[in-house]
This record gives structure tokens, C-alpha cells and sequence, in this order.
């Protein structure tokens, strides 16, 4: 996108210009400074620079980093990372077990009661058809008998 190039402002019109005030910082009161005595007289050495100048100056000691010790061959977090996909995985597969165990448990319940059901209809259907053919009920057999005006005639 490009922008329009602005005509200049005419001689008559007033110009404001602008100049920003620097921001003074707030005064800051320095710390004392305490004299410290050292605890040990720290030694000097001269070097001989190339021209031939000889440099004096304190002897800086760098403070000798730990050695390091031997890490083992695997990261402690890959580890503990491998041991917790075990464990997730044996508990999966515990739970998948429980699972099926429930399943095939529902499914035994259902075929018993539905066997209990098949039974006892059966037995229920037994009773019922062979009531008349073994003498449990009453059996009226009826031999030239005439009903007349609604009324029975034997």
C-alpha cells in the first residue's frame, strides 16, 4: 500500500513545532561505600607484554569448577519416563481384563435367568394342560340332557 505524497503547507499557515522534554532521572543517593579489608593479601604478578612494557597487576584465581562425575549412559527422566509407561500399560491391560471378566459374568447372569424363565414356564405350562387328563377336576359327563326355558333338565 502506497501513500500519497502530502503537498507542502502554504507560507501563511503557522507551523507548530514540537520538541521533547528529556525526563530527568529521579536523583539517586548512592550507597556508601565501606572499606573491606581482604582476608588474605592477594599475590602479585608481572607480565612482560611483546613491545617490552611490564604489566603488574593482582592475580585473578578462578574459582575451579566442580569435576564432572560420570553420567549414566541413560537420563535419569528417560527412566522414570519408560517405568511410568510400563506401569500404565500393565494397569491398562488389568483393567481391560476386569472388563472382559464383567462382560462374560453379564452374559452368564442372562442365560441363567433366561433358563430359569424357559424352566418354569415348562413346568407352569405342564400343570396347566395336563390338569384334565388326570382326574384333578371335576368331570361331569352329560347324557341326554335338555335345557328348556333355561333351565336344566337331566
Amino acid at each position: 500500500m502506497h501513500t500519497e505524497p502530502t503537498p507542502p503547507a502554504p507560507a501563511g499557515r503557522a507551523v507548530d513545532l514540537h520538541h521533547p522534554a528529556p525526563i530527568t532521572p529521579a536523583a539517586v543517593i548512592p550507597a556508601p561505600v565501606m572499606p573491606v579489608q581482604p582476608s588474605a593479601v592477594p599475590t602479585v604478578a608481572s607480565v612482560v607484554l611483546p613491545d617490552g612494557q611490564v604489566v603488574t597487576g593482582y592475580a585473578i584465581h578462578h574459582a575451579q569448577p566442580e569435576p564432572v562425575t560420570a553420567k549414566p549412559p541413560v537420563s535419569r527422566t528417560a527412566v522414570n519416563v519408560a517405568l511410568g509407561g510400563v506401569g500404565f500399560l500393565a494397569v491398562a491391560g488389568g483393567l481391560l481384563l476386569l472388563t472382559t471378566f464383567i462382560a462374560a459374568l453379564t452374559a452368564l447372569i442372562t442365560q441363567l435367568i433366561t433358563l430359569a424363565a424357559v424352566i418354569f414356564g415348562g413346568w407352569i405350562a405342564v400343570q396347566v394342560f395336563s390338569a384334565n387328563r388326570h382326574g384333578a377336576g371335576a368331570t361331569v359327563n352329560i347324557r341326554k340332557a335338555t335345557f328348556k326355558r333355561n333351565h336344566f333338565h337331566g
